[in-house]
C-alpha cells in the first residue's frame, strides 16, 4: 500500500461505527439462534437436508458473533464478552479462546511465514478443503504454545467444557438430533479453513490488500455481511454491521481497494 493510499485511509471517519445500541447488540447475540433452533428442529423430525442447510447458516452467524467477540466488539464487556465465547465453544465444537489467539496473530502477520491461521490461503483451493480436518488442530496447538496464562486457562476449560458436552450427548442423553449437531458442528470446522479462510485471503499477499471483500448488496445480506474482509483488516475494531457503512466510506476515498471480491 503506498504513502498516499495510507493517508486517505487515515481520513476516513470509524470511530462513530464502534458504537452498538442496545438494539444492535440484542441483534447480535441472537443472530444465529434461529439458526441453530430450525437445525435441531429439523434433525429431530429427521429432515437431515433440512438441517443442514439450517447447521449452515448457524455455522455462518456463529463465526460472526465469534469474530466480533475475538476484538470485545459485540458491545458488552470483556468479562462477558469471554462468556460468550465459552458458550460458543461448546455449541459450535472447539475452543474459540483459541481460536481468538491465531486470529489476532493473524492480524499481526497476516498473509506471514508466522500466520497460522492463513495457511489454507496459500494452497489451491481443493487442497484447502482437504487440509480442512487439520485445521483445527494446529490452531488450538498453536493457540497453547504461545498463548498468556489467562488465555491458557480459558481455552482448558473451553477444551474440558467440549469434552462434557460430547460425553452428556453421545454417552448419556442418545438424542439423534443432538447426534447430527455434534457431527455437523464437526464438519463445520472441517472446513473452515476453507469457507472462512481461503475465501477472504486466497490470492492475497502482504504486501498488498491482505484480504478480499463484497459490494453485491444482495450477496452480503445472505452471508450476513460477513464477506466484507478487507474493511475488517483496515480496522478491526468496528462491529460486522457497521461494516457496509465503513465500506460506503472507503469507496468514497479509495475505490480501487474493492478490486478484489470474494465472489
Amino acid at each position: 500500500m503506498s504513502v498516499t493510499e495510507k493517508e486517505c485511509l487515515r481520513a476516513v471517519p470509524w470511530r462513530d461505527l464502534l458504537e452498538l445500541s442496545a438494539l444492535d447488540v440484542t441483534r447480535e447475540l441472537g443472530i444465529s439462534a434461529p439458526w441453530l433452533i430450525g437445525s435441531w428442529a429439523a434433525a429431530a423430525h429427521r429432515q437431515y437436508l433440512l438441517a443442514l442447510a439450517c447447521s449452515f447458516m448457524f455455522f455462518l452467524t456463529g463465526l460472526r458473533q465469534v469474530h466480533n467477540a475475538h476484538h470485545y466488539a459485540l458491545g458488552l464487556s470483556r468479562t462477558v464478552t469471554d462468556g460468550v465465547m465459552l458458550v460458543l465453544s461448546v455449541i459450535m465444537l472447539g475452543s474459540m479462546h483459541a481460536v481468538q489467539v491465531n486470529h489476532l496473530r493473524h492480524h499481526r502477520h497476516c498473509m506471514e511465514a508466522e500466520d497460522v491461521e492463513a495457511m489454507s490461503a496459500r494452497l489451491p483451493a481443493w487442497r484447502a478443503v482437504v487440509f480442512g480436518p487439520l485445521f483445527p488442530l494446529l490452531l488450538h496447538r498453536k493457540a497453547l504454545s504461545v498463548a498468556s496464562p489467562r488465555q491458557q486457562r480459558w481455552i482448558l476449560a473451553e477444551l474440558a467444557a467440549n469434552l462434557a458436552w460430547l460425553v452428556l450427548v453421545i454417552g448419556v442423553l442418545d438424542q439423534p438430533w443432538l447426534t447430527y449437531h455434534i457431527g455437523a458442528m464437526a464438519a463445520g470446522q472441517c472446513l473452515t479453513a476453507f469457507f472462512a479462510v481461503w475465501t477472504v485471503h486466497h490470492g492475497c499477499e502482504a504486501s498488498g490488500p491482505v484480504a478480499r471483500t463484497i459490494r453485491n448488496r444482495a450477496k452480503a445480506f445472505v452471508t450476513y455481511d460477513m464477506f466484507y474482509h478487507l474493511e475488517h483488516h483496515l480496522f478491526p475494531a468496528v462491529p460486522t454491521c457497521k461494516l457496509p457503512v465503513l465500506a460506503r466510506r472507503l469507496d468514497d476515498v479509495l475505490p480501487a481497494l474493492a478490486a478484489k471480491n470474494v465472489f
